[in-house]
């Protein structure tokens, strides 16, 4: 049986499971948003497995990021599942009188959900648990580089989920993807990776006219101005750069730090990183490591583009790079014009505001930002002046975590948002509702008209 015939056939079954209206109710949505979390529960030990053999995550990140992230926001939305559900009443213009004005949400349909390797676990259960929510029908596609992940993602999935309801499907991504976009009228995409990727799914979305949700990434920025704890505000940023060896979309991606503070950053940074991973972090266990080759040596060539002053050792039989400080930075070097998503954290420094929204804007429209500080005023600037999808002040990557916030991008970042409500949100269609009642029917806004109802009209319209 040929690709094309095997998806055009978990496509259509997809299509048949929702047409016969099984997807609409509470309770069926409960019961498998509730399979799901047991599912995880019940195979958490196996998910610590393969992250290990896939990014040599330790057992407390993997927890952390991928398992408790997920877990978190099925129960979020399983808690407020059912208000979500119910109608929802607008404000009615007295024009319309007397009618009510309802929205419903109800599900787009058959879903295709793309999902990345860097948190091959919790980046494809996040959206799926949307997608359930919603009432969607889902075939799913997990990356082939985070292979052990995704044979354990297919074997929960198939063991949990009816195949004609959700089902996975394997293989390289530049045949796959094609094949099931350009073959099958999908009702929504949910792609997270890169941009460069992302444009492509939303050309093949568009002649279909698809919509789509495109999680994607870019140059993150952190600023630092030396005021508050400057040791803890330090530990909590590179926290949150070398988490997943720097594999994370919301990672901070470079600094800009006040100029004068570069001795002390640094000097900070190496007993930081010390306390982290020890005097070699190549035999840390809390340090990931690269996904493999490919990734490797596109990141180990931005270690070129400037000066190490912390780490910069490297071995690629391991695919390991130590977690590395740069300075002298060129910003039109490709580090600068490149997402790293590897353990590389460049720094730039600046003098004034200005500095700052003219560094940004060479990457205009990140993904993250974030401001380490108590300076109230820039703070400010920069949460009014960078537009930028999501961040946090003083921590780094936390916002992620939070099921009630919605995570997405803006313009090359990304498009559309999720997690929790939103999550929900996306995979549906809102559906406006007007009901009139029909005790009272006004001849004034029917034809012939004149300039007499016009005044009337006027006049009750305000």
């Amino acid at each position: 049986m040929s690709k094309t015939t095997l998806n055009a056939n978990i496509f259509r079954e997809k299509r048949q499971f929702f047409d016969q209206g099984k997807t609409l109710n509470f309770e069926f949505r409960e019961e498998q948003l509730s399979k799901l979390e047991k599912a995880i529960l019940s195979c958490e030990s196996e998910i610590i497995s393969a992250l290990q053999a896939d990014l040599k995550k330790s057992e407390m990140e993997g927890y952390l990021t991928e398992i408790h992230v997920a877990l978190d926001d099925i129960r979020f939305i399983r808690k407020n599942l059912r208000e979500w559900m119910s109608p929802q009443v607008r404000e009615t213009p007295f024009a319309l009188q007397p009618s009510t004005s309802t929205l419903r949400y109800e599900p787009k349909g058959v879903a295709l959900i793309i999902s990345p390797w860097n948190y091959p676990f919790m980046l494809l259960i996040n959206p799926l648990a949307g997608a359930i929510a919603s009432g969607c029908c889902v075939i799913v596609k997990p990356s082939e580089d985070s292979p052990a992940t995704s044979q354990l993602l297919e074997k929960i999935i198939s063991e949990t989920f009816d195949q004609n309801y959700i089902s996975v499907v394997q293989g390289p991504g530049q045949e796959i993807v094609p094949a099931l976009i350009e073959n099958h009228e999908f009702n929504h995409i949910f792609f997270t990776g890169s941009p460069n990727v992302g444009k492509l799914i939303a050309k093949m979305a568009a002649e279909t006219l698809t919509s789509t949700t495109l999680e994607l990434g870019g140059k993150s920025p952190a600023v630092i101005d030396g005021t508050g704890k400057f040791k803890t505000l330090i530990r909590r940023l590179l926290w949150g750069k070398f988490m997943n060896n720097g594999q994370s979309c919301v990672s901070p991606d470079y600094i800009l730090l006040k100029k004068g503070l570069e001795e002390k950053f640094i000097a900070t940074a190496k007993d930081v990183i010390s306390q982290f991973y020890g005097e070699n972090p190549k035999d840390s266990d809390s340090l990931p490591r690269l996904i493999n080759l490919k990734r490797f040596d596109a990141v180990v060539k931005f270690l070129e583009c400037g000066k190490v002053v912390i780490g910069g050792d490297h071995d690629r039989d391991s695919l390991y790079i130590a977690p590395t400080v740069m300075t002298d930075i060129d910003e039109d070097s490709v580090i600068m014009k490149e997402e790293i998503f590897g353990p590389i954290l460049p720094i730039l420094t600046y003098e004034s505001e200005e500095d700052i929204l003219r560094t940004v804007r060479k990457n205009r429209y990140p993904l993250s930002c974030y401001y380490f500080g108590k300076n109230r005023e820039l703070r400010d600037f920069i949460l009014d002046r960078i537009e930028f999808g999501g961040g946090s002040v003083n921590n780094t990557m936390v916002q992620f975590g939070i099921p009630d916030l919605p995570v997405g991008g803006i313009q090359g970042s990304g498009s559309g948002h999720y997690h929790g409500f939103y999550s929900f949100e996306c995979f549906s269609n809102a559906k406006t509702i007007v009901e009139t009642a029909t005790w009272i029917d006004p001849a004034l806004k029917y034809p012939p008209y004149n300039k007499t109802k016009l005044g009337w009209i006027k006049k009750l319209l305000g």
